[in-house]
């Protein structure tokens, strides 16, 4: 899971292809709906990517870490996923390293468009990929239910950003909603979980050249 071989090129084009969200947050901007996207993910293949857990979470059932990290390996095999159990693994360890997984500073996304990324979180993310060797952070901001009035049902709605851990850039931001269901079960989560890795991932099955 770990190889990085042919990675690193791949990985220099897509970040320069990217949509990159450089500068600022715009304050007055509208929480974002499900549907919104800003940026486009590059291609991760041979990319170490630090995965963060869920951030927040509005009364969804059912282990989300555990939902996205499947979803994550099932779309993308080819990518050096370091997962939270991991990263925890290190700062349990390395206490010293004053970094943390959960609880980081996300207010901003919920504000407006961030395209660079400031401390707290910028430094957490820098000391813990110091650690591991990671190039982009992966962080699951938060996870929530929303009504779908066109299905009768309740769907999990996931929002979810790439950073580029070294300069802060915000290469992608989005949020995803899952299938609806009669009631918020570990299939509505699972279904978020699988739409999100797609969004990210489609490329890896030929959704994206």
């Amino acid at each position: 899971m770990r190889s990085r071989a042919g990675g690193r090129g791949r990985w220099a084009v897509g970040v320069l292809a990217a949509f990159t969200l450089g500068g600022c947050v715009h304050r007055h901007a509208p929480p974002p709906e499900p549907g919104t996207s800003r940026g486009t993910p590059p291609d991760l293949r041979g990319v170490s990517v630090m995965v963060f857990p869920v951030q927040r979470s509005t009364a969804v059932p059912g282990d989300l870490d555990a939902e996205v990290a499947f979803g994550l390996h099932s779309w993308g095999p080819d990518v050096a996923w370091i997962l939270p159990s991991e990263l925890q693994d290190v700062l349990d360890r390395s206490p010293s390293l004053g970094s943390r997984i959960r609880g980081l500073d996300i207010t901003a996304f919920g504000v407006g468009e961030v395209r660079r990324i400031g401390d707290p979180l910028y430094g957490d993310l820098r000391r813990l990929a110091s650690v591991v060797d990671g190039q982009v952070a992966f962080i699951p901001l938060q996870a929530y239910l929303v009504a779908d009035t066109a299905r009768a049902g309740t769907a999990v709605a996931l929002s979810a950003t790439l950073i580029d851990v070294r300069s802060g850039r915000v290469l992608w931001f989005g949020v995803v909603k899952g299938d609806a269901r009669d009631s918020a079960d570990a299939g509505a989560v699972a279904s978020a979980a699988d739409v999100l890795a797609r969004t990210l991932l489609g490329y890896e099955r030929g959704g994206r050249d």
